[in-house]
């Protein structure tokens, strides 16, 4: 009974919001760095090879909605001719989603 009335606290808590401010980080630095770095510059070697932006710009960053960076998150990015640039991030729900790019949104100068 304590384990399901635990459960059932971390599910509220997770999707109200309470916990995601630090999941986006924490999720940003273990899916994303690899390619776009720990500012969002895109400089890494991963980053360079397959063009990722530069997200501390801001032309960059007005010129991706937030609906963008939502569908690229979750479905993935492929270039013009079907080759997978970026993968679905996978095991992370909308709402975390949603907090990644809120959390891409800080890197903006």
């Amino acid at each position: 009974m304590k384990k399901l009335i635990y459960t059932t606290v971390i599910a509220a808590l997770i999707s109200t919001g309470t916990l995601l401010a630090a999941d986006a980080k924490m999720i940003y630095e273990k899916e994303c760095t690899k390619c776009h770095g720990a500012e969002g510059k895109g400089e890494t070697k991963m980053g360079k090879k397959l063009g990722a932006k530069d997200y501390s710009d801001p032309k960059v960053q007005d010129g991706v909605t937030d609906a963008a960076a939502f569908k690229a998150i979750k479905e993935g990015l492929k270039d013009k001719e079907g080759k997978s640039l970026m993968k679905p991030t996978e095991g992370v729900s909308d709402a975390d989603i949603k907090a990644l790019v809120a959390y891409m949104r800080t890197f903006k100068k």
